[in-house]
């Protein structure tokens, strides 16, 4: 049986400076009961000032509590009540975090659901309608599976775990503690692996590892983590990945590392720790990426990069680099009619 509980969620300007360690300045009983953005606030809701590109909406919000930087000055006097804070962005993230853990608790099996018998799970397991869980797999204390997804044989799922709708788990994964996987993303799909025989057909690799999501992992929507050839496709604690993104078998990501959307990782590279990778990147095969490397949107990456390195391009050079050689190409076409009127000119001579 399912059981739905939804909080009602209603804080006082003293209470949220206790949740975002802030100092309230103005009513600090006035009370909120939703989040807005600043150029639409409304009475009864609590918003931020993160960018000061949108300083001018706080004199016109009509939000009851905005969160500021302890180091603004304001301009002219508000009505609103502030409380301020060392990062605004921080704070509100916090506040966030805060509401959609009181928003709403699942609990409990659907009936719609199908669970093997030999599954070990806790009694605060939510599992949604039509969701399936195989033989022999371990699902830990507060894990939330919504509807319709499948999780195959001797899967392990950690503790406070959320799978969202739609997404497939293979055999023999194992994910981490407080990760969180979005819909439709696949988990353990057979890696891209083929050898021509001496007819010239294409035969397939059988790849036997697994995936591991360490704690603390968030995958976007539809992304696709292949499993390994033999041992494991590793995504490391603290990991953030969007949507659609494309990890390859063996590959291994290190911790804290961010990887925007739309991102493709061949087979068996490794990527350190503390990276940033921008949208669209494409990073080649049997590839080592050092620590705190930095990998602009659009770039493909052929070579191995140096820790602390920041890279652009295609072929992605250093980014110091692309921005001076990218200065002489876009005056290519000037620099060509430059040159074409000094050919013409010499040939008249």
């Amino acid at each position: 049986m399912i059981f739905h509980t939804f909080a009602t969620m209603k804080l006082k300007a003293y209470q949220i400076a206790e949740i975002v360690n802030g100092e309230v300045e103005g009513n600090d009983q006035i009370s909120i009961h939703k989040l807005s953005k600043i150029e639409s606030g409304e009475k009864g809701s609590i918003t931020f000032l993160g960018n000061s590109k949108y300083n001018n909406f706080l004199y016109t919000s009509e939000s009851s509590i905005i969160i500021v930087s302890k180091a603004l000055v304001l301009d002219q006097s508000i009505t609103n009540t502030l409380i301020r804070v060392e990062d605004p962005n921080e704070a509100f993230a916090l506040l966030l975090k805060y509401f959609n853990s009181n928003k709403r608790i699942l609990s409990g099996i659907d009936k719609n659901s199908s669970i093997s018998d030999t599954v070990k799970y806790e009694e605060d397991l939510y599992m949604g309608a039509y969701s399936v869980c195989k033989e022999n797999s371990v699902l830990g204390k507060n894990v939330k599976i919504h509807s319709q997804v499948f999780i195959g044989e001797n899967v392990s799922i950690g503790n406070n775990t959320i799978i969202f709708s739609g997404v497939k788990i293979y055999d023999n994964s194992i994910i981490g503690n407080d990760c969180i996987v979005h819909a439709n993303t696949v988990i353990g799909s057979d890696g891209f692996g083929f050898n021509l025989d001496k007819n010239g057909n294409q035969i397939k690799v059988i790849h036997n590892g697994n995936v591991i999501l360490e704690d603390n992992v968030e995958l976007g929507a539809s992304c696709t983590i292949d499993r390994a050839t033999l041992g494991s496709t590793i995504i490391k604690k603290g990991v953030k990945i969007d949507n659609l993104v494309q990890v390859a078998h063996n590959v291994e990501i290190g911790d804290n590392t961010v990887i925007a959307g739309l991102v493709g990782i061949a087979g068996s590279s490794i990527i350190g720790k503390n990276c940033m990778i921008g949208g669209q990147a494409g990073i080649s095969g049997h590839l080592k990426i050092g620590d705190r490397v930095m990998i602009q949107a659009a770039s493909a990456v052929f070579k191995n990069i140096k820790s602390d390195s920041s890279v652009m391009g295609y072929p992605a050079i250093n980014y110091r680099d692309y921005s001076k050689s990218y200065v002489h190409f876009k005056n290519l076409p000037s620099v060509i009619k430059s040159l074409d009127k000094i050919f013409k000119s010499e040939k008249n001579v």
